[in-house]
């Protein structure tokens, strides 16, 4: 294979240093929930039956158990007072079991739901 002329050289130059920079300037997506809405991450829980029989992804039952990422500033009231939430991040929730909106974001699931749907706060 022969060299590279000065031109091409430059090119690609250029182009790498485009693609390096891009790869850098690679962020997460922030999720910021609005109103009384909350952003939980499901746990996982591993599911292995009695002699080392392991239940795949796709038959286990949904985990209505979360851990807190994102909480929306509150519910405004009419008397325009805002209601604190009762959540905080990090926090280990129960949530209603059909309640949320499921998305993926970033190759991550997540799931939306507002103040009320949560049940339970584990402490």
């Amino acid at each position: 294979m022969g060299t590279l002329n000065k031109p091409m050289q430059n090119k690609l130059y250029n182009y790498l240093e485009a693609t390096m920079s891009n790869v850098a300037e690679k962020k997460k997506t922030t999720l910021k929930p609005l109103a009384d809405r909350v952003v939980a991450q499901r746990l996982e829980s591993e599911e292995t039956l009695k002699g080392g029989i392991i239940i795949p992804d796709s038959a286990k039952k949904k985990q209505e158990m979360a851990k807190v990422i994102a909480i929306g500033p509150g519910k405004v009231t009419d008397e325009n007072k805002t209601i604190t939430m009762p959540v905080k991040i990090g926090d280990i929730i129960f949530m209603d079991k059909y309640s949320g909106q499921e998305i993926t974001i970033d190759d991550e699931e997540f799931i939306i739901v507002k103040s009320d749907d949560i049940i339970a706060i584990v402490e």
